[in-house]
Order: structure tokens, then sequence, then C-alpha cells
């Protein structure tokens, strides 16, 4: 019975006009937000972090999370009509999705992932309102030491099953924990890494890093690879966007399985949609009879992948609510909300806080119906956005991205700190090193040494207690194995393409 009494709890909460309308701008800015190519969802929400302080709790994670998922229905847009996707999770979807474009089923191939998105999503809520309260009630047994290995678990995972070095990830890892530990100690209130500086002395801005480093690195990156292109209306029009009967047929098994895969993988730190949509589409070509047709407009090869991004965006927040834990750079902005607003994340919340949790939960329904209505007899108007030329939009995007830092903390320092880490943004991806890494290790490090702290006081400097303590010691066991995984897949692949390239060279 509490557990209808909840949902009926959240449901008032995200039916209020004041949710409904936050909720809808979300999902709306997050359609066009991935409909455009070179934008992203972590460059949206970092924009529009500012938004949030004059907001309730509540009202701004409905409002980003809406951003959240909303970029994976609109990323598919481009993909399909551009051969660009619109997010990394929609890139897969590319393949067979461009060549029904090509083959003048464009319409067709945006009304089925509409349809593949919203059957994805709907799996994920279900399990995400089934499991996230379970976890959360064995985790209110958790310690400073559990937490603690749970967060370096995150981190470990975040820098070696995410594609990349598994070095380079580390390193991105340490440092963010580093650049997380400027300012004055809470404990001690000692000054570190400072460097004279009086702004820094409450640390540095988790919006001027994530705006910097994925907000103006991505418009440098995309400023000359972004390019229009021409598009058929004939086959965009509405009464172009029904499929045959043969597409509806091959589409329900993949549904089903693209959204168990995205399902699962979401939960994990450093995977997320990305991995679940590749691995949705390796799965349904290796099981089909004719392989062939994958790449040439199959419709398996964009249902499945874009039921398990959207799958996936939704059991993302499982960690990041019932332990505190955020998964990905995306949900690490989220864990950020909270912070801000002097929320503690974890099993806790839940309990202390029913309103947010359930009223969030709930208007993921109601967010991605408000998708189901836009994507659909819409789909000539995010087409016309798509000829906007990007010479016109990124400067507008740059000058949010000011605006947003400026207002933030109301100093011109925070616009220096974006302007830092851009460069510093744009350094990595010239160098392929990888940027989730060091959002996570930026936002779980003043976490990671708050708990190994209170663990040491706690165990009067016994190292042991992350080890003798059960959970704890299992969690360390598990990163143990993640980390040698991660390094030795590295290595091979590294071998791998080594011998590939040994070969090239002697042919």
């Amino acid at each position: 019975m509490d557990f209808f009494q909840n949902l009926m709890l959240g449901l008032n909460v995200a039916l209020s006009l004041n949710n409904l309308f936050y909720c809808f701008l979300g999902v709306l800015i997050g359609t066009v937000v991935g409909v455009i190519p070179g934008l992203g969802v972590l460059a949206a929400i970092s924009m529009l972090f500012p938004m949030t302080f004059g907001l309730e709790p509540t009202t701004a994670l409905i409002m980003l999370a809406g951003i959240w998922y909303g970029t994976t229905y609109g990323g598919s847009t481009a993909s399909i009509l551009l051969n660009l996707p619109g997010t990394p999770a929609n890139a897969i979807t590319c393949l067979d999705g461009f060549a029904m474009a090509k083959q003048g089923r464009g319409a067709v191939a945006l009304f089925m992932t509409t349809i593949a998105s919203f059957f994805g999503a709907t799996v994920g809520i279900i399990l995400l309102t089934l499991f996230t309260p379970v976890i959360a009630e064995y985790a209110l047994n958790f310690r400073s030491a559990e937490y603690f290995s749970l967060m370096l678990m995150g981190l470990v995972a975040a820098s070696t099953i995410s594609s990349g070095s598994a070095i380079r990830g580390f390193a991105m890892v340490i440092l963010g924990i580093l650049i997380g530990l400027v300012g004055m100690d809470s404990q001690t209130s000692t000054l570190r890494y400072t460097f004279g500086v009086l702004g820094l002395l409450e640390g540095v801005s988790l919006i001027a890093l994530a705006m910097g480093v994925f907000g103006v690195a991505e418009i440098i990156m995309s400023v000359r690879r972004v390019r229009a292109a021409d598009i058929d209306p004939e086959t965009l029009k509405l009464r172009a966007i029904w499929p045959t009967r043969d597409d509806v047929n091959r589409s329900w098994f993949p549904m089903v399985r693209g959204s168990s895969i995205g399902s699962f993988f979401g939960t994990l730190p450093g995977t997320g949609p990305s991995i679940a949509a590749f691995l949705s589409y390796a799965i349904e070509k290796r099981i089909s009879r004719s392989p062939k047709r994958f790449g040439n407009g199959a419709i398996e090869g964009i249902m499945a992948p874009e039921a398990a991004n959207n799958a996936a965006d939704q059991t993302a927040f499982i960690p990041t609510l019932s332990l505190g834990v955020p998964g990905s750079a995306t949900m690490a902005l989220m864990l950020g909300v909270l912070m801000i607003h002097g929320i503690a994340p974890g099993p806790s919340m839940i309990t202390d806080q029913p309103e947010l949790f359930w009223g969030l939960i709930m208007s993921f329904w109601i967010g991605n119906i408000f998708l189901l209505v836009l994507n659909i007899p819409l789909i000539g108007l995010w087409v016309r956005l798509l000829t906007i030329p990007y010479h016109i939009l990124y400067p507008a995007v740059l000058v949010f991205i000011c605006i947003g830092a400026y207002t933030s903390g109301f100093s011109e320092l925070y616009v220096w700190m974006v302007f830092f880490f851009g460069v510093l943004g744009f350094l990595m991806r010239v160098l392929d090193f990888p940027g989730a890494p060091l959002l996570l290790g930026f936002v779980l490090g003043p976490l990671m040494e708050e708990h190994f702290r209170r663990a040491m006081l706690l165990s009067r400097g016994d190292f042991m207690t992350f080890f003798d303590r059960p959970i704890s010691g299992a969690i360390m066991a598990l990163t143990g194995l993640i980390l040698v995984w991660g390094i030795w897949s590295g290595q091979t692949y590294k071998n791998k393409t080594a011998q590939n390239e040994s070969s090239n060279d002697s042919t």
C-alpha cells in the first residue's frame, strides 16, 4: 500500500503546473539540443545549470532530467537525416538510419525511433521505480568505509570501462580530484592550491568546469566539422511516416532486447547509453539471419540501439539517487544540483525527501509522453532547425555560456575559469583524453576525502577497515578485478592495433 501511496504522491508533485512547465521546457530544450549536431547534453545542462539556483530542488531536477533524456530523442533526428549523431549514444543509429533516409524512408525511420525510444524509456522507468527503493534500503547499512569503497569503484570503472586508454582515464580522474580539492579545507581551514586567489577559497566552480570542458571544447571541435545537407521534403511529410507490417514485425524483439541491455548498462558506472547502444546493435547483427542487411537500412539497426540508450538514460538515476554515486558526467551534474540545494544524496534521501524522489520518477512518465507528442508531428520543424548555419549558432551559444558563468557567481573569475577549462578541454580532445572521468573525479574527490578521513578516525588509522568489513571488502575486491580487466583489455587492444598497423605496412 505504501508503494502506491508513494506513486500518488509523486504524481501529485509532477502534475503541479510549475513542474509541468519546467518538465516540458526541459524535454523541449533537450530535443532541440539533440537535433543540432555539435551540441551535447553536457553543454546544455552546463549552460542552464545556473537557472536551477532559483528553483525548488524537485523542479530543478525535473527540468535537467528532461534535458538529459530529451537529447537522446532528438539526437536520432540528426543521425538519420544528416548522418551526424546529435549525441554519442545516437552514433550507431547513423549506420541504418541514414541508409533508410537515402532510400526515401527517413520519415519512417524517425517515427520508429520515437516509438523505440518511448518503449525503452518505459522499461527503464519501471525498473527505476521498483529497484531504487530496494537498493536504498540495503544501502542504509553503509558507513564511511563502504561509501569510500563504492566511490573508488565508480571512479575506477569510469576510467577503465569507458572507451580509450585506461591510463589516460586514471590521469583524468586524478586531475579531477586535484581540481576538486582546490580551496579551503572544510576541517582544518587550510588553503590548498589557491595560489593567493581569494576567489578560489570556496573552490573551483562546477559550472565553469563543465561549461569549459564540455561546452566550449565541443563548440571548438565542431566549428569546422558540422555541415548542412540537402533534405528531400517529400520523405518527411506526415503521410510518409507510417511503417510497413514487415517493419513492425521486425521491431518488437529488438526493442525488448535493446531495452533489457540498456537497463542493465545504465546502472553501471562508466558505461551508460553509448555502450548500451553499440552492444545492442552488435547483438542484433550477430543473431540476425541476414546480417548483411545491417548498414543498408535494417529497421532492427535503429530500433535496438534507440531502445537501449533511452532505457539506460532512465536507469542511470538508480545509483545516483539510491547511493549518491554518479555513473556518468551528466549524473555528476545532477548530483551537484542536489548538493547546491543542501540535499545529501544517498539512501536516506528517498525517505527524507519522498516528494523529490517520487515526483522526479513520475515526471519521467510525463516527460516521455511530451517527447512522444513533440517528435512525431514536429518532424518538419526539427529538419528546418538543421539548416541553421553553424557559424551563426555557435557564437550565440558562447554568449550564453559566458552569461551563465558570470551569473553563477557574479564574478569575472568564473568567466576566466570557463576560458581556462575550455582550453583544457580542447587540448584533451586533441590528445584523446576523456572528459567524463575528469568531472567524476572533481565531484567525487571531496566526498571521497571526507569519507576516507571519517573511516580512518573510526578505525584509529587502520587501513584494513576497508577490507575487514564484508560489504566494503567485497567492493574493494570487485574494484581490483575491474582495474586488472581494464588494464588487460586496454593492452590487448593496443597490441591488436599495433599488429594491424604492421601488417598493413608490410602489404
